[in-house]
This record gives C-alpha cells, structure tokens and sequence, in this order.
C-alpha cells in the first residue's frame, strides 16, 4: 500500500483501512508485550549472588544485646551514644583473636 493518497479515498474505504490498521496493531502489540514478559521473566529468574553474613562490629555499651554492623544508617542507639560525647572506636565489639 505505498503511495496511497489517503485524501481521495472515500469515507468507506478509509475505514476499512482503519479497522485493518486496528486489528494488526492489536495484534502486534500483544506480540510485543508476550515478549517484554518473556524477557522479563528470564531476568527475574536469574538468582542473585549469595552475600556473606555480616558480623557486627559495634555493640551498644548500656544494652550489649544492640549490635550494629556499621554498614547502613546508625541506628538510634549508636547516635544516641555519640551525642552523649562517646566516639565510634568506644563502641566497637573487642576483636580476640
């Protein structure tokens, strides 16, 4: 259907172009979004790699059972404790080896 000249086709014929137009670009759509979902698919069903356990590093010294692993935002304890004068090496957990 090159070179048609829409402006002179009739009102009839133009809405059967329409209705043709419809139907295919229904069609192709669905086309389209069953492979969007497809892919999509197949990205959600890769797993992510396995992070290792993240032992924490500082220790509440009023509530030893509060510990933070210094990753992520302080918890209200650790700003607590820094607003009291403490600093951060005053709440680290005792390594022994």
């Amino acid at each position: 259907m090159k070179n048609v000249d829409l402006a002179k086709m009739s009102v009839d014929e133009l809405w059967a172009l329409h209705e043709d137009l419809r139907e295919m670009l229904s069609t192709r759509l669905d086309a389209e979004m069953q492979e969007m979902q497809r892919r999509r698919a197949q990205i959600d069903a890769k797993t992510r790699r396995p992070y290792p356990k993240v032992h924490p590093k500082y220790r509440n010294p009023e509530r030893p059972s509060e510990t933070w692993s210094g990753r992520g935002m302080h918890p209200h304890w650790v700003r607590a404790q820094l607003r009291k004068g403490k600093q951060f090496d005053d709440l680290l957990i005792s390594r022994s080896h």
